[in-house]
């Protein structure tokens, strides 16, 4: 492990990966708007040194899968594919929770199908409204990994309480919750991961513009510190998150060749105390 890597599982990530939500259509729901610049977006992902791809079957749903497995198969040997289960999707796209065990079984033999694999390196249970009883949904998942068809357990959308409860049962290697400048709710869960050696993986880094307006990548205060730096706002907000712990592993997604370079050289920009000061009071 150096400092721009931290584990995940039993393999070793560098800390600014990619997420792949974005590259299918509106609202994570069919094909996307451009297939070969979707295309060209992940192999540029690789080739500037993302090893770590964040995914989902029901992106699409198969859309994004489908995506990543004609752009980068045969897959680099360094590369760790990690994605999701417990949620479905309906016609119109909507949002369904699938978390009965046998959903969460289909839902990995879904993302083995149409990535191609044997394996997954890691799946996250991904906690929704409605769903079923905690231990049951474990249960599921340390059965597949005891199978062989996943090789780590991740949480996602959990509490500091549901972590807990869940490391005392089976290893957890990774947690995915939302986390940003102007969404700290997780601060807690991130340091009681930064406890535990478990890799934290905000999601919504950048904020979210689903309301139309992205109020993070917005924000005066933000803007301010990212051009006396001479960096992009996004690019100040992801070295933020970087410098809260050195399990932090960043997923920025997006469709655009553009931001993936900006957003993959967040690493270089350096925070001084005055932007500390700024962003580590910003709100709403």
């Amino acid at each position: 492990m150096t400092d721009d890597t931290f584990p995940l599982g039993d393999r070793s990530v560098r800390r600014i990966g990619f997420g792949a939500m974005q590259l299918a259509g509106p609202g994570a729901f069919g094909p996307p708007r451009d297939r070969d610049t979707a295309l060209d977006v992940l192999r540029k992902a690789v080739e500037l040194g993302a090893n770590h791809i964040d995914t989902a079957q029901y992106y699409g749903p198969d859309v994004v899968n489908d995506l990543i497995r004609e752009a980068l198969r045969p897959y680099p040997e360094d590369l760790v594919l990690v994605s999701k289960v417990g949620a479905a999707r309906d016609s119109t796209g909507r949002w369904l929770p699938a978390m009965e065990p046998e959903q969460l079984r289909a839902g990995v033999l879904d993302n083995l199908r149409s990535l191609g694999v044997d394996r997954l390196d890691a799946v996250n249970l991904r906690l929704m409204d409605g769903g079923g009883a905690f231990d049951e949904q474990l249960d599921a998942m340390i059965a597949l990994r005891d199978e062989g068809l996943i090789a780590g357990i991740g949480l996602s959308n959990v509490t500091r309480e549901q972590l807990v409860h869940a490391v005392q049962r089976t290893e957890i290697v990774c947690v995915q919750n939302s986390l940003n400048l102007l969404a700290r709710e997780s601060l807690p869960l991130l340091r009681e991961c930064q406890e535990l050696g478990i890799a934290f993986v905000p999601f919504f880094p950048l904020g979210s513009a689903f309301g139309g307006v992205n109020r993070l990548l917005t924000h005066p205060d933000l803007i301010a510190v990212a051009e006396r730096l001479e960096a992009e706002p996004s690019q100040v907000a992801l070295a933020w998150l970087l410098e809260l712990a050195p399990n932090v592993l960043l997923i920025p997604g997006t469709s655009s060749l553009g931001h993936l370079i900006d957003n993959m050289t967040a690493r270089r920009v350096r925070l001084d105390d005055d932007a500390r000061k700024i962003l580590d009071t910003i709100s709403e």
